[in-house]
């Protein structure tokens, strides 16, 4: 297996020992927007480490979790390792290290711990905020003769809207659900429109009753979109990453339930569509009683490895990977919204202001909080949903009896 190794040598003191070496897998580093961020955390770490040398090895994504799962079954691999928040890290605790001894300084300074915990314990450090706001393009509101400065509030009003988009030749959404992602998307950025209050934190606690009217109008509305034709044509056959978030930057659809990270986000749609046509809205009411709000959680972090030689050298490349010179680079080249609040957005331009605005207010995405296995299963199911060959009772049925604790 490429780049599969760990620490060796004796453990080492403050300074790193001359035959110490770290070896970090993750599919961003090889990245050319990643390319500041890796040299400033790389310097970061050789301050306080001279001696130990870091070797960085960028995997490709969709094989990652594949070649990981490889390396923790033989105990052997990267010392330190780039997780997506959520059921990616928690279904694989128990070979990681938890680093909460080593990061109790950062916590104020970085959000989105939460997504990186399990069992009151922390597994990984956030470098990003991964969230999915609803991109909207002004220009395409205008041409429609639609106020570009006021999003609608109401499903009613939103659907209303769609259809003085289509009389100007644009689909209402993006949608790409070649990999199943799409529904994730769905369900984050337009859920805390459609649960109350209550089943939404019930939900992200882990009480979810997927027998709700609500969870079931949350399918429904996934299936009637793309049956009502508001979708981009062949969504199960367009692939989210990046054709979807393509056919929104070619103004071929007004919305599209995007990013807040490095890709399908702000800084790309402000290249394609100028920055003042990029709009931001949070989730329109379907529910009475639903209080919208911006979906977000702790995006990608580092975590250490169990069976690195020196927890605590491996959690300190960890820190300068989430210091804030590293993440400000992380920012102002791939356009992520890092996880480090001291850094300043104020010179992004109206989407940013109106994402970080809404953190104040933000809540877990509701994918986030579901098991692995439980989104492969959304994800196939909700390709069946679109295809009609399942109805939306038998994809809840089988996604509760997927949601039961082990």
């Amino acid at each position: 297996m490429s780049g599969c190794g760990s620490a060796s040598g004796p453990k080492s003191e403050d300074k790193g020992s001359a035959s110490t070496k770290l070896v970090v897998w993750d599919w961003k580093s090889g990245d050319a927007t990643a390319a500041t961020y890796v040299q400033k955390a790389k310097a970061d770490f050789a301050k306080k480490h001279p001696d130990t040398t870091v070797e960085f090895v960028a995997q490709p994504f969709d094989q990652y979790y594949t070649l990981l799962g490889a390396a923790i079954q033989s105990g052997k691999g990267p010392d330190v390792m780039l997780f997506n928040g959520g059921g990616q890290i928690r279904d694989r605790v128990d070979s990681l290290v938890a680093i909460d001894d080593f990061v109790t300084a950062d916590k104020q300074r970085l959000a989105g711990w939460d997504a990186f915990t399990k069992g009151g314990k922390t597994y990984a450090a956030p470098v990003t905020l991964q969230g999915h706001p609803i991109y909207y393009n002004k220009a395409l509101y205008k041409k429609a003769g639609l106020d570009p400065d006021n999003p609608p509030k109401t499903w009613t009003d939103f659907l209303a809207n769609c259809a003085a988009i289509a009389k100007v030749g644009a689909k209402c959404f993006a949608q790409g659900n070649k990999e199943g992602i799409g529904i994730q998307f769905f369900m984050s950025g337009l859920g805390s429109g459609i649960l109350t209050p209550q089943e939404y934190d019930d939900w992200i606690a882990g009480k979810r009753d997927w027998k709700s009217p609500n969870v079931k109008r949350l399918f429904q509305l996934w299936k009637e979109v793309n049956d009502a034709g508001l979708n981009t044509d062949g969504a199960n056959s367009t692939a989210m990453f990046n054709d979807a978030f393509g056919t929104f930057e070619a103004s071929k659809a007004a919305h599209m339930i995007g990013l807040m990270s490095d890709i399908g986000h702000w800084k790309d749609f402000n290249e394609f569509l100028k920055p003042e046509n990029v709009g931001v809205m949070i989730a329109p009411v379907v529910t009475t009683g639903a209080t919208p709000s911006l979906p977000y959680d702790g995006g990608i972090g580092y975590g250490v490895a169990k069976w690195t030689k020196d927890p605590k050298l491996a959690a300190d490349l960890v820190r300068s990977l989430t210091s804030t010179d590293a993440l400000a680079a992380f920012y102002a080249d791939a356009g992520a919204i890092a996880s480090d609040t001291t850094i300043d957005v104020s010179k992004a331009g109206a989407a940013v202001a109106t994402i970080v605005s809404d953190l104040k207010t933000g809540k877990p995405a509701l994918h986030v909080a579901l098991s692995s296995q439980t989104i492969d299963l959304m994800g196939r199911l909700s390709q069946q949903l679109l295809s009609g060959s399942v109805t939306v009772d038998k994809a809840l049925e089988q996604l509760a009896a997927s949601d039961k604790p082990a």
